[in-house]
């Protein structure tokens, strides 16, 4: 790969990634105990999840310009 901005061919591949969301969500595991008793905690959990996002991209060793892989 060379880089656009300053030719170099030395360029590194980089992963980055993002994650959005809850792990648990505390009124789900109150009103999972107040019906369910404790095993209604565990309610909480059920979330609408986490969201990962992974970009890839390459950077040039030499100027640091970042560009898509």
């Amino acid at each position: 790969m060379v880089c656009p901005k300053c030719g170099s061919a030395s360029c590194s591949l980089i992963s980055e990634t993002e994650t959005e969301g809850k792990d648990y969500s505390v009124s789900k595991g109150c009103c999972g105990y107040i019906i369910f008793g404790w095993i209604g905690l565990l309610c909480g959990l059920c979330t609408d999840g986490k969201r990962t996002t992974t970009r890839h991209f390459w950077i040039c060793n030499n100027c640091g310009k970042r560009f898509k892989a």
